[in-house]
């Protein structure tokens, strides 16, 4: 009977034995597990990834000709646009720097433009983190910022050979120094704990008390431009403040992208070496 029940218990003895020898391994030697099995684990995300893109060209395959035609319409009068946008922007980056040499200032922070995939994202942290299918071969550095089209996605918190793990700009350990678009006073930026597949919230605080903000007319919250985000990307809106205890400052929510929830493609920025 004895030995019945030690052979029952003998996967609880294991499974006890095991976790007690992680716990006192060093840290320096759990590190280097960890990084060891993400870089092992890698290839084979990294691989899934090409295939479910795969898959979606194939399906796309299969649409008629008169869709691709609408597509392609469409899509025209898309990069039209984009393309008038870029030689604004083109046109006002050759204003700054003229004035910069006039005024003799310090050059805003130049960086290279990387595209990057989105190969993982985890239904358990979704609004913590996502991965992109770049990393250390493209000199992807930890800190750099990650952006699309609708703003501030996050910040890039770790990077292995083939991958980097971003923290959403939804994320509680994301914090921006910010400002509301029509005023120039910093105020500070936090995502929040936010459920799965629920829309995404952040919060704002340290808000001066003249501010106000109206429901019907919801006030855009950008970077400020302290710390490595440029200033003016879109973090999100925001539609009601309250005041603080001690009436100093008001705090409020912000209301995110819809879009960040189906992100597929984003673009790092790489600061580039001064020079």
């Amino acid at each position: 009977m004895s030995s019945k029940r030690f052979d029952q218990a003998k996967p609880f003895l294991t499974l006890g034995i095991i976790m007690l020898g992680w716990l006192m391994l060093p840290v320096a030697v759990k590190s280097f597990l960890r990084v060891s099995f993400a870089e092992l684990q890698a290839p084979g995300q990294v691989t899934a990834s090409y295939v479910r893109d795969l898959q979606q060209f194939w399906a796309d395959r299969t649409h008629s000709k008169d869709e691709l035609i609408e597509a392609a319409r469409d899509l025209r009068h898309v990069y039209a646009g984009y393309e008038f946008q870029a030689q604004r922007t083109e046109a006002q980056q050759a204003e700054i720097d003229r004035l910069e040499r006039l005024l003799h200032l310090p050059s805003n922070p130049r960086y290279r433009y990387e595209p990057a995939r989105v190969c993982r994202r985890d239904l358990s942290g979704w609004w913590q983190q996502l991965t992109v299918r770049k990393g250390s071969n493209y000199d992807i550095p930890v800190g750099a910022p990650v952006v699309y089209a609708g703003g501030v996605v996050g910040r890039v918190r770790e990077v292995r050979l083939y991958e980097a793990d971003v923290d959403l700009v939804s994320s509680p350990q994301l914090r921006l120094a910010a400002t509301f678009d029509d005023d120039t006073r910093p105020v500070s930026y936090q995502g929040r704990s936010n459920p799965p597949l629920a829309p995404a919230r952040g919060l704002v605080e340290f808000v001066p008390p003249d501010i106000v903000i109206y429901s019907t007319a919801p006030r855009r919250l950008v970077t400020s431009g302290l710390g490595e985000f440029p200033a003016g990307l879109t973090i999100g809106y925001v539609s009601r403040l309250d005041t603080s205890p001690d009436g100093l400052f008001q705090s409020g929510e912000v209301t995110l992208d819809p879009r960040l929830t189906e992100l597929m493609e984003v673009t790092v920025l790489v600061p580039l070496p001064p020079g």
